[in-house]
Parts: C-alpha cells; sequence; structure tokens
C-alpha cells in the first residue's frame, strides 16, 4: 500500500509517536491536575511539558495552548466563544466546513452576520482588498485558512494579521493544512487565535488538536466544567488553559502529539516542505502531459502552495478513481473534501476532485510506481 492521503492525515506516524504513546498508557497514566499524588504530577509535568514545547515552536505562551480533540473543535471555541450577538466575521471563499457550518449556524440561531471575501490565487493585495471591503462596524472577526485544504493555496496570513491588528479586528486562522509544514509564528503575524490538528502535518494521533490564544484574548466558554482548579466555585475559571479544558484531557494523544512535534522540530520545516514540494512538482509535470487528465493548477510555485495535488480523469467521477486505484494498493482522496465553498470556487463543487498529498516519509520510488499505475488508469 503507498499512502497518499497524509492532508486527511498523516501516516504512517513516527516509531517515536507509536512509542510515545505506549509510554504514555504505562507511565503516565495519571490525571493531569486532578490529584496531589506522584502519578498525577508526574503527568502533569510531561503535559505541561508539550504545552511549553508547543508554545515555542508557534511564538505563543504556555498557558495560552488550549487542547482539543482536533482542529473542528478548536475552530468551533474560537469562532463560537469570540462572537456575540449582533457581530459581523468575515471568512474566505476557501474555508472548510469546520469554519463555514458553526458560522452558518450562528446566523440562523444567533443573529450572527458574516460576508465571504474572494481570493487571488496570485495576487496577495487584491486578496486583502477584497477583505478590507467587507468590513463594517461591528465587525468583530476575520477567519482565514493559512492553506486550502483542496487547493493547497497559501494565503496571505501576515498582511492579514497586520490590517486585523489596524481596525482591532480579532484574527483568526486555520493551520490545518500549514502547521508542521510552514513556519508560523503568532506574533509576528499577529494571528489572535491559531487554530490546528495534531493528527497531520505535526504527525500525532487523530484525537488531538489545539489552539493557541494570542496575549489579551479572552473567549466566552463553548462548555463548562471540571478543571482541577477553583472547584468550590460555580463559575467557571477565568484564566488560561483551564477556562477552556473541561474534563479530562486526552493526556496520551497530547504525549504522542508532543512526539510528533519533536519529530517535525528534529527533521526541520524546511527538509519536509522541500521533499513534498519536489515530489508534488514531479506529479504536476507528470499528468500535465496525460491527455486525458484534467489539471487545475497551472502555477504549482514553491510557497504559493502547500504540497497538494488535485486533479481528474476524464469520463469517471474522482471517487470513482479514488476506488480503483485503491484496488490497485493506492490511498488518495476524492469527493468534495468537506469544503464546498473552495469547490465551488474551483468549479468542481459537482464532481469534486482527485486529492494527492505526500508526507516526508513518502519516496519518489512510490510516486514513480503511482504515476506508472495512474496512467494506465486515465488510459481507460
Amino acid at each position: 500500500m503507498i499512502y497518499l492521503d497524509n492532508a486527511a492525515t498523516t501516516f504512517p506516524k513516527p516509531q517515536s509517536v507509536a512509542n510515545s504513546l505506549v509510554r504514555g498508557i504505562k507511565c503516565f497514566g495519571g490525571n493531569p491536575g486532578r490529584s496531589g499524588h506522584l502519578l498525577s504530577l508526574r503527568t502533569s509535568e510531561k503535559i505541561y511539558n508539550i504545552r511549553e514545547n508547543i508554545a515555542n515552536f508557534f511564538g505563543g505562551q504556555t498557558e495560552n495552548v488550549i487542547f482539543t480533540s482536533n482542529c473542528t473543535h478548536a475552530l468551533n471555541i474560537a469562532i463560537k466563544g469570540i462572537l456575540n450577538k449582533g457581530d459581523h466575521i468575515i471568512l474566505s471563499d476557501l474555508e472548510h466546513n469546520s469554519v463555514i457550518r458553526p458560522i452558518f449556524a450562528m446566523s440562523k440561531d444567533n443573529n450572527i452576520t458574516y460576508d465571504i471575501a474572494k481570493t487571488f490565487k496570485s495576487n496577495k493585495e487584491e486578496t486583502i482588498l477584497s477583505f478590507k471591503k467587507l468590513i463594517k462596524a461591528n465587525t468583530k472577526a476575520i477567519v482565514c485558512t493559512h492553506a486550502s485544504n483542496v487547493t493547497g493555496a497559501i494565503m496571505p496570513i501576515k498582511e492579514l494579521g497586520a490590517m486585523c491588528k489596524e481596525k482591532n479586528i480579532t484574527f483568526i486562522v486555520d493551520s490545518a493544512q500549514s502547521a508542521g509544514v510552514l513556519d508560523i509564528n503568532i506574533k509576528d503575524m499577529n494571528i489572535d487565535i491559531l487554530c490546528t490538528a495534531g493528527h497531520k502535518g505535526l504527525y500525532g494521533p487523530t484525537g488531538t488538536g489545539f489552539l493557541i490564544l494570542n496575549d489579551g484574548v479572552k473567549l466566552n466558554t463553548l462548555i463548562e466544567g471540571g478543571t482541577g482548579s477553583l472547584s468550590v466555585d460555580l463559575t467557571q475559571p477565568d484564566f488560561s488553559p483551564d477556562r477552556y479544558e473541561s474534563g479530562t484531557i486526552n493526556s496520551v494523544g497530547i504525549i504522542g502529539l508532543g512526539a510528533g512535534l519533536e519529530f517535525v522540530k528534529k527533521l526541520s520545516l524546511n527538509r519536509i516542505y522541500e521533499h513534498e514540494f519536489q515530489i508534488c512538482n514531479k506529479i504536476y509535470q507528470q499528468i500535465g502531459n496525460m491527455n486525458n487528465v484534467k489539471i487545475y493548477i497551472n502555477d504549482f510555485n514553491k510557497y504559493s502552495y502547500v504540497p497538494i495535488v488535485i486533479c481528474n480523469i476524464n469520463g469517471i467521477t474522482s471517487n470513482q478513481a479514488v476506488s480503483i486505484l485503491s484496488d490497485k494498493g493506492y490511498c488518495v482522496r476524492g469527493g468534495l473534501h468537506c469544503s464546498p465553498l473552495a469547490h465551488k470556487k474551483l468549479g468542481t463543487i459537482d464532481e469534486g476532485v482527485i486529492r494527492i498529498s505526500p508526507s516526508c516519509f513518502t519516496s519518489n520510488a512510490e510516486i514513480m510506481q503511482f504515476l506508472k499505475d495512474f496512467r494506465l488508469v486515465a488510459k481507460k
């Protein structure tokens, strides 16, 4: 089996991640922050160290790293936590359903209004202006993906962050497809809330994710409950991370995520991106010459896209192509990728696209074999 669906979740995971999960179960079984016994304290210290490493990696403060079950969870906390009745929010036309669905729900239930900014793949100034034109007196937040999970297009996050700071607007960034691939610093980029997944480019296990709040950002709570602190008080704590982490956290998964982060740091973002980019570039060059294949990206330039390839085979749907390739031993993804906004923009809302996404473990030999079989499928 050759796995090329890493934009959904990375596989295989580093051996160090697998080892850390076993060690987490065997050595860190205490409930962090819930007791004063040795095992609880040991687990608390381990989780704190991982929280600190994440903060350092993304330019945040340790106490402002909030663990979640995935990026969708993080985005819901951010969006529903920052908006109040009567507020207005702007999002891009590339957003995942984890952004548009909570916003749409709030627009129906809580009188929230929203607008969708058009993005321009080769003109960041036009993209920024598109957002700027939609700002109203009651605009509370802008949310934007760092990189599209469909096209891979990288958004001008730093420039959008500067604009939000100037306009006193909360800036929320979805980095599910960029964390572990691109350099991110929330202070340098003026990101108020960074949301991401642990199971993608950070090579952690599924069921992990986090958000990072920049200094001074405070959200309404999505859930309330036990935090291990101020238990006599019926109101939720007002300090991070306790305010946003009700209930027992996924300690074992977080320990695995911590190992994934260490793996990425050791390998380096630059090496990971360069390897994955050259693989995607090779795929684009090869499939671009196949008569029966339609490609949607004609300017696959370095650091304009994260390493994702999208295409279709004439005469069959994307999901049919995925099924045929699966029978041949390849894991790729078809359909709409939970991002109907991006597919409407791309003009593929009816058929979706085939998405091919390598990881740092993908070899050139695997890609050559894949391209050989892909060509045979495309000729049918």
